[in-house]
């Protein structure tokens, strides 16, 4: 099984001659067999270059972690938490 949460790219001009924008996807999956559970897959990859990126699948603890970091820079730039 593979759900969806959501996808998009990142904030970046894609016509940056230095650096390429980025795709991501984040979805709940249970069919890793070598992680014996439910995973929280993360997918980076250049925009345009499907398959080509890095795959992660992270445990509860590990996706929370990183919701965590990714609020904690949010408030480090002064965004208020959202949902």
């Amino acid at each position: 099984m593979k759900k969806l949460a959501d996808y998009g790219t990142d904030d970046h001009p894609a016509d940056d001659p230095e650096r390429a924008q980025a795709a991501w996807s984040v979805v709940l999956m249970d069919d890793c067999e070598a992680c014996d559970d439910l995973r929280v897959e993360l997918t980076l990859e250049e925009a345009g270059q499907a398959g080509r990126g890095v795959v992660a699948h992270l445990a509860p603890a590990t996706a929370r972690r990183l919701r965590a970091a990714l609020a904690a820079a949010l408030k480090d730039m002064g965004e208020a938490p959202g949902p």
